[in-house]
């Protein structure tokens, strides 16, 4: 499994998982597939964190995200003083932006939630995002909802109440947060839509 969330709502006795074989030559690996996805309902729901870095990676490279779409150098992986963030687009005449992207699978009463289980590196990351703006970069958190059925976004205040109050300061200090649903078949991963982000739920 790719996700370290605890995906509780997605994972017990009888869900209906899907697996593919996994080329993965990594040292000490125990099993031959990767856990992709789950059903949850009626929505198949994507449960690798890896895909989003890839999807959004693809899309800003053939400028298919509207917030984003001015940029033609997509950089993966920068490093700044504050870490490493997903991406660092730029174009000349643009003020640098930095963006990371989180995975989301949690969906309560049409509510995406970030995160599923409390994550002092998600508080990091958006602080550091924070530290960027007040440095005078553009900085973005896109989360991207594995699933199809999320009406909003919000941050899981109740059970990560440090990345709840990181989340809404940096918000406060001039981050932009963007969140995107996606269409999830047994064959392929899509962008949806874009859905509103709220500060509570």
């Amino acid at each position: 499994m790719a996700d370290p969330g605890r995906l509780e709502e997605l994972l017990y006795p009888g869900a209906e998982v899907y697996i593919a074989r996994s080329n993965s030559k990594q040292k000490g690996r125990r099993t031959c597939f990767d856990l992709r996805l789950v059903r949850a309902g009626r929505v198949l729901v994507s449960v690798d964190s890896r895909v989003p870095n890839e999807l959004v990676g693809k899309l800003l490279r053939l400028q298919g995200l509207p917030p984003f779409a001015a940029y033609t150098d997509v950089r993966a992986e920068p490093r700044v003083a504050s870490g490493r963030f997903d991406f660092c687009l730029r174009r000349d005449g643009q003020t640098p932006c930095y963006v990371e992207v989180k995975s989301c699978t949690l969906v309560r009463d049409g509510s995406a939630l970030f995160p599923d289980a409390p994550t002092a590196r998600g508080a990091r990351h958006v602080r550091g995002l924070q530290e960027l703006v007040s440095k005078g970069y553009r900085a973005a958190a896109l989360f991207l909802v594995q699933r199809s059925d999320a009406k909003v976004f919000a941050p899981n205040t109740v059970l990560d109440p440090d990345f709840g109050s990181a989340f809404k300061e940096a918000t406060s200090a001039g981050v932009e947060v963007y969140a995107y649903t996606c269409n999830v078949s047994l064959e392929r991963i899509s962008l949806a839509k874009e859905i509103p982000v709220h500060l509570t739920v």
